[in-house]
């Protein structure tokens, strides 16, 4: 019988689930969208039962529609979405739905935490500041607002910890997503006990925490009942969606880094020396004793959907090629720069380098002139902005990057990776991008239950590389000169953007 493993990826606008063999060939794999609740401004949140639903549909149809049998799989790795706050009660009920990465609610608290206690010695304990994409601030709006269920609360949850919770039963903290609670030692990873008491974190709240390849437990028969998995299927802990991609494109040695082109854009630098910069984001690696220094932006991929969702009925309803490919066939025929149409990808607040939450995206230059291709390139542009900015953040604080390593949707398209290549200056290597974080998961399953002896072995034998891009000079001086304008436009509008945003 075949030996498989198992990759779950719980994103933002949909879960994959993917099974590998040991050289990290896809031999089955399914998709499931689900929803983004924006209720208020500044709110963006997901039901977590939605996420495990989803997940549950993909096995079924996988066992139901392909040769792969459930005796087959031999381990489970789950990856996830950062920041959520998920709080369950004592029989293992969600409470609430979860406040997801994108949600700005809690500033004020933000504010205040940081004012009461000091932002140097949050930082100083959890290497990244304190802002409301993480997801301290989360549990104390809970308290704050929602005396109802609070007081229930036994424990709070990543995305891919109840996943875990869902298929074994158990409760666990992964080390790789520890950084979305600022009472966890980036150090050490481990709970800094007195941190969690000046946050107002109760000692309750927070699982036990594993390494990201550590076996949890077994598939209990409920959820496999629910999946038509083997009862007792190992299950890993998991990990960080970004981080597991990071180790899916074949990133996990000092000075790699792989270029995100998900729903959410940036970069990871794989470090084995601790630093942290408040610009940037430090989380664990989900390989044991290194560190991903990390860059996103709101507006990745995430921003091209949101471009054809509402702008690309024509495509849609043309027939023959999908809506994607023909816009970027128009954003082609538009030179680099896009004739000086620039688009900053803010589009839920920003994170890295300006950690601005009331930030807003934009398009400037329009004129008689622009065409829907304009809009698509600029778009492209924005984001490759967004990543040079972090790149540039990164390397002014002492980190070395060489080659990018690219991963996510975004970078089936040889257009916008060019782009980001012309911008950034940097090679991009493509591995098998669409497959790239689930097949991280994988791996931890696989070392987790012995298919591989290391991580070497298992990059080795399953990353892939597809294709090279090496920066054009030719569109250099054009890119440099607009991004001076990126920019400058932030600095210029970001009091007319706070305006905007108090009132709101």
């Amino acid at each position: 019988m075949r030996e498989l493993l198992l990759g779950i990826d719980i994103g933002t606008s949909s879960c994959k689930c993917a099974v590998f063999d040991p050289e990290g060939a896809v031999l089955a794999s399914r998709t499931a969208e689900y929803e983004v609740f924006r209720p208020k401004a500044f709110w963006a949140e997901q039901a977590p039962e939605d996420w495990a639903e989803s997940v549950f549909s993909c096995i079924r149809s996988i066992f139901a529609e392909t040769d792969v049998l459930p005796g087959e799989i031999s381990g489970i790795g789950i990856d996830g979405q950062s920041w959520s706050a998920i709080p369950m009660d004592k029989d293992g009920n969600v409470l609430a739905k979860t406040p997801i990465w994108m949600d700005m609610r809690s500033q004020s608290i933000c504010d205040r935490l940081n004012r009461e206690i000091g932002e140097e010695a949050i930082f100083a304990c959890a290497g990244n500041p304190l802002t409301p994409s993480y997801s301290t601030a989360k549990v104390t709006w809970f308290k704050e607002n929602r005396p109802d269920i609070y007081p229930k609360i036994d424990k709070i949850l990543q995305s891919n910890s109840y996943l875990v919770y869902r298929l074994t039963g158990l409760l666990s903290q992964d080390k790789s997503q520890g950084y979305g609670l600022h009472c966890f030692d980036m150090r050490t990873g481990t709970w800094n006990m007195d941190m969690a008491k000046a946050l107002g974190i109760e000692e309750r709240f927070l699982p036990e925490i594993f390494s990201c390849d550590e076996v949890v437990g077994g598939v209990t028969e409920e959820a496999a009942a629910q999946t038509g998995l083997l009862i007792g299927t190992p299950v890993v802990a998991g990990g960080l969606d970004a981080a597991c991609g990071t180790l899916g494109a074949g990133v996990f040695l000092d000075g790699d880094t792989q270029e995100q082109g998900g729903q959410a854009g940036g970069m990871s630098i794989c470090i084995e020396d601790y630093a942290a910069d408040p610009r940037l984001i430090l989380s664990c690696h989900v390989v044991p004793d290194r560190w991903l220094l990390q860059g996103g932006t709101t507006g990745g991929g995430g921003a091209m959907r949101w471009f054809e969702a509402n702008f690309a009925d024509f495509e849609r309803n043309n027939g023959g090629k999908p809506s994607l490919v023909q816009l970027n066939e128009i954003a082609e025929k538009i030179p680099a720069g896009s004739e000086g149409l620039i688009f900053l990808p803010y589009m839920s607040g920003e994170r890295t380098p300006i950690w601005d939450p009331k930030a807003k995206g934009v398009f400037y230059g329009l004129d008689f002139g622009k065409t829907k291709g304009h809009f698509v390139r600029a778009l492209m542009e924005g984001v490759a902005f967004s990543l040079k900015h972090n790149l540039d953040t990164a390397e002014g604080a002492g980190a070395k990057v060489g080659a990018l390593r690219a991963m996510g949707g975004s970078a089936n398209s040889l257009l916008w990776t060019q782009i980001k290549a012309d911008v950034t200056g940097k090679e991009i290597i493509v591995p098998s991008s669409d497959t790239a974080t689930t097949l991280g998961a994988a791996i931890l399953a696989g070392i987790g239950t012995g298919i591989y002896s290391s991580y070497e072995e298992a990059v080795k034998k399953t990353v892939k590389d597809q294709r090279k891009h090496e920066p054009y000079l030719t569109n250099r001086a054009v890119y440099d000169k607009t991004y001076e304008t990126y920019l400058e436009l932030y600095q210029a509008l970001k009091g007319t953007m706070h305006k905007g945003g108090e009132e709101a």
